[in-house]
């Protein structure tokens, strides 16, 4: 079949849309990019917030309303809304053909072959506290790619409905790790991103490292720094990152391997989801403003050049002027590179959904826009900064804006586009000369080599 995926969510979504697309590929089915022409789509779904569920229902009732006019065609829903809901999500979107859970999205080609043979709403969930069967296919990713490394979370933010649809956490052995790497690197990939819920709780749940495994070079004992030593010196890995951070993970050994080692980019997403410490008490969080702003302190004393970009919640419920205010003192003195800013909205089952939404939507709106335009303002200060420098770019391709132009990465985490010269290519690294800054976006000059 010809078939299409659409993600929501994080990049745990992403990864887990590409692994399937390679699964879809090994049975003989054939990616397609226009929705028109697909007999097969399949919707990768979120549950973080409301409103990405509510997306993931809206597109799947106009899909199957397709089917109408097109018998022929599939449609298919994984990920977390799927485990969340269960057998409820064929009442919710009739005609759905298959859903599966997260830690299932190994069972869609099985899945549907059964349903080119006749069968219909087939679901497939896992026991989340059962062992996970982790799916290392990728696809010809060209430069860079997603490696999962931590499942599941254990935090229980009183927010968040992530752990009651990715399970407890589980991290990966680390020598399953490298070997993914080493032959994605073998295959072209430059750039490799380390992905888990709370990526730096790896291995404090399980072993990882085996007793014969060679002592840590660099003296690392914490087995996140002991991995990143690990993946930088795979051969021919241009570039290391991971995502997403907790304040509690940045240790001191975690401080000196990102200094130390040339391959992990200086850049961290390190969501803080509010400036106000009664407000992380009521989230749930695990530490303070002083906890959070000493992690950004110490990052950054060691690393000056280190970019840091944030996740932040508003209207919380119970969150006052006073504590909105906080968070944008916060917000300020952290220095943000750039901010991910939502509106609360309760989620089914996590214990905030017991209080009362006691913040009106009128006033979430306000305080999402304020921290939005202070945003503007610091992400154009912290580019400004960057007029004159030269910055190593990882080239991703033509620009998504201006196809004329080629779009690449700084190690910060920066979108750099930059004239094409002869012989650039998607995953080459060129250096650039910064000669513009946008709140978003620089633009340079590629410098010969």
């Amino acid at each position: 079949m010809r078939f299409i995926l659409h993600t929501y969510g994080c990049q745990m979504n992403v990864r887990d849309s590409e692994a399937v697309t390679a699964l879809l590929e090994a049975a003989g089915h054939t990616p397609v990019q226009r929705e028109d022409d697909a007999d097969l789509i399949v919707v990768n779904s979120c549950s973080v917030r409301a409103k990405a569920e509510d997306k993931a229902l809206g597109k799947l009732g106009l899909l199957c309303a397709t089917k109408r006019d097109r018998p022929d065609r599939r449609v298919g829903l994984m990920g977390c809304m799927a485990q969340r809901l269960g057998a409820e999500i064929f009442t919710r979107v009739p005609g759905l053909d298959f859903a599966v859970g997260t830690r299932c999205a190994g069972a869609i080609p099985r899945l549907l072959a059964r349903v080119l043979a006749g069968e219909s709403g087939l679901l497939e969930t896992t026991d989340l506290n059962e062992m996970p069967d982790v799916v290392e296919a990728h696809t010809d990713s060209g430069h860079a790619a997603f490696v999962t490394i931590l499942l599941g979370c254990n935090r229980r933010c009183a927010y968040c409905i992530v752990p009651d649809v990715r399970g407890s956490e589980y991290s990966r052995p680390a020598r399953e790790i490298l070997a993914e790497i080493s032959a994605l690197v073998r295959n072209g990939v430059r750039e490799v991103t380390l992905l888990g819920q709370s990526v730096m709780n790896y291995g404090r749940t399980n072993p990882v490292w085996d007793a014969s495994d060679a002592p840590s070079p660099g003296g690392f004992t914490e087995p996140f720094a002991r991995l990143l030593e690990a993946v930088a010196a795979v051969p021919g890995l241009a570039r290391l990152r991971f995502t997403s951070g907790h304040p509690s993970g940045v240790t001191d050994q975690l401080v000196r391997a990102c200094a130390a080692l040339p391959a992990v980019c200086h850049h961290l997403h390190l969501p803080v989801q509010s400036g106000s410490d009664p407000v992380l008490t009521r989230m749930r969080r695990g530490y303070s403003r002083a906890d959070y702003l000493d992690a950004v302190h110490r990052l950054r004393s060691a690393m000056p050049d280190f970019a840091l970009t944030t996740d932040v919640i508003v209207g919380f419920p119970g969150e006052t002027a006073d504590d909105f205010e906080a968070t944008r003192s916060l917000m300020n003195e952290a220095d943000f590179d750039n901010a991910f800013i939502f509106k609360y909205s309760p989620r089914p089952g996590t214990p905030a959904a017991a209080w009362e939404d006691d913040v009106p939507d009128t006033e979430k709106m306000r305080r999402n826009q304020v921290l939005l335009e202070d945003q503007d303002l610091r992400g154009a200060a912290a580019n400004a900064r960057l007029v004159g420098t030269l910055q190593e770019v990882l080239v991703e391709g033509p620009s998504l804006r201006n196809a004329t132009r080629w779009s690449g990465r700084s190690p910060g985490n920066k979108i750099v586009i930059v004239e094409p010269i002869p012989g650039i290519a998607a995953g080459t690294l060129v250096r650039v000369r910064i000669t513009r800054a946008a709140p978003q976006t620089l633009y340079g000059d590629v410098l010969p080599c």
